[in-house]
């Protein structure tokens, strides 16, 4: 992260207000806080910024990241938010693996990159896993001969369980694959049918056993809290099962309806404002619910949204890298990065996205630069989210304190009953990890502030 000098005057402290008391029901939006400046601060006219980062050098002693959006699935969930397509055939497939290979090209060649290799890589979507096993092969045999994965601790790969048979198991896991995650989100098929999921429950056991028999070093699976027509019984036979299967790791997600999902269509087609998904507070006593049961079974919980068997072997190298200011060379329609300190993103439509890489551009349509104060910013919340952050490194690396800096929005959670201080470290307890994208507005300037609370 670019920081202020330590002899430079701190940004002024802005006393905001208590966030809005929590709302109970669900309404269209996206809540969870995943960057900052948010993603409606990003313009085109700050591209440029982005092509200055390419040509300089390296910021000293700062990891690379890599991020691969495959945008292809076999359905739309109804409550997807991504950039994805059901409708490309093998020819349209092979043509945008050739365009990521062009993509990451361009990038490697700028001085930006420095030869350096990627310390974590991470294969997101969409469905990876959609692709089959030669394309993957040509696929990430064409980027270890542009960015070699000699270094990498981590080699993220999200996965839909139907989509996957043991050959095609066989050909991740060949790639160098660590981390296997698996988009389970729930395990009753009546559920999963509703909510568009393309897979079901036979699907998930099979899925999970081949990859266990193939020994990825972690597999994580996803749940979601609160999904059209969850119970609090349902509910609980999903935890139950998750549990049961004994996962390196688990993401607990709780739902939110942003407005470009099937499911916002329906309620604006239908005049409603509050979406047909569990209230806030009960999606918040799931996920505690789901943690605590984790914890009996020896797990601990290492994020407002994850739990772990070990943590001393599962890490997160990703999410930890994105969190600490790392750079994350992103390629692929739609995909988010961060350079030399400027945020990108990349055409968010699959021809313009194709047609300005075969045009010898970077295809990149907005950016942002943000300022010291926001850098900062950004770094102490998203660490936040991890349950705490060192005083005596945040001081060190930024040459402020968090307490003096956020002064006026660590009051009200202390007043609030959030804040846990203890060993150098600011933290929140369980209540606030289960609500922290609405707490987190306490930090932003006020000039981003969306008025959105949950």
């Amino acid at each position: 992260m670019v920081a202020p000098a330590p002899d430079s005057p701190a940004p002024e402290t802005v006393a905001l207000p208590a966030a809005t008391p929590a709302r109970t029901e669900t309404t269209a939006g996206n809540y969870f806080v995943a960057n900052y400046p948010p993603f409606a601060a990003w313009k085109a006219d700050q591209v440029p910024e982005l092509f200055t980062a390419l040509n300089q050098p390296p910021r000293p002693n700062v990891p690379l990241g890599l991020y691969v959006h495959i945008p292809f699935c076999r359905k739309r969930c109804h409550f997807c938010y991504f950039r994805v397509y059901t409708d490309k055939n093998a020819e349209d497939i092979r043509g945008y693996i050739d365009t990521i290979l062009q993509e990451l090209s361009r990038y490697a060649a700028r001085p930006v990159i420095g030869g350096r290799h990627p310390r974590f890589i991470y294969f997101g979507g969409g469905t990876p896993s959609y692709l089959s096993p030669d394309q993957l092969k040509f696929l990430s045999d064409g980027m270890k001969a542009l960015l070699p994965w000699d270094e990498a601790t981590e080699i993220t790969f999200e996965a839909e369980p139907g989509t996957l048979t043991d050959h095609k198991l066989r050909a991740i896991r060949e790639m160098g694959v660590t981390r296997l995650s698996l988009g389970i989100e729930h395990f009753d098929d009546h559920i999963l049918e509703i909510n568009g999921r393309a897979h079901r429950s036979k699907e998930i056991a099979r899925a999970y056993a081949y990859a266990r028999d193939i020994g990825f070093p972690q597999i994580n699976i996803d749940l979601i809290a609160g999904m059209v027509e969850e119970t609090e019984e349902k509910w609980q036979e999903a935890v139950a099962k998750a549990v049961a299967l004994q996962p390196d790791s688990v993401t607990i997600y709780q739902m939110e309806v942003p407005y470009n999902t099937t499911i916002y269509q329906r309620m604006k087609d239908e005049g409603r404002l509050v979406a047909p998904v569990a209230d806030w507070e009960t999606k918040r006593r799931w996920v505690d619910y789901a943690f605590s049961k984790f914890e009996e079974a020896g797990y601990t919980v290492t994020s407002t949204t994850t739990v772990v068997r070990d943590p001393n072997r599962v890490r997160f190298e990703y999410r930890a890298g994105l969190f600490s200011g790392a750079d994350l060379l992103s390629v692929g329609v739609a995909s988010f990065g961060h350079l030399s300190g400027v945020h990108y993103q990349n055409h968010h439509d699959f021809h313009p996205y194709l047609d300005a890489v075969k045009a010898g551009q970077f295809p990149v349509y907005r950016a942002l630069r943000p300022d010291p104060a926001e850098l900062y910013t950004r770094e102490f919340m998203l660490q936040l989210k991890l349950g705490c952050v060192s005083i005596d490194a945040f001081t060190q690396k930024f040459g402020i304190d968090p307490r003096v800096q956020f002064a006026g929005p660590l009051a009200i959670l202390r007043e609030q009953g959030h804040l846990v201080e203890q060993d150098g470290q600011i933290g929140l307890n369980r209540p606030a990890l289960l609500q922290v994208d609405r707490l987190l507005q306490n930090f932003f300037d006020p000039k981003y502030r969306s008025g959105r609370y949950a």
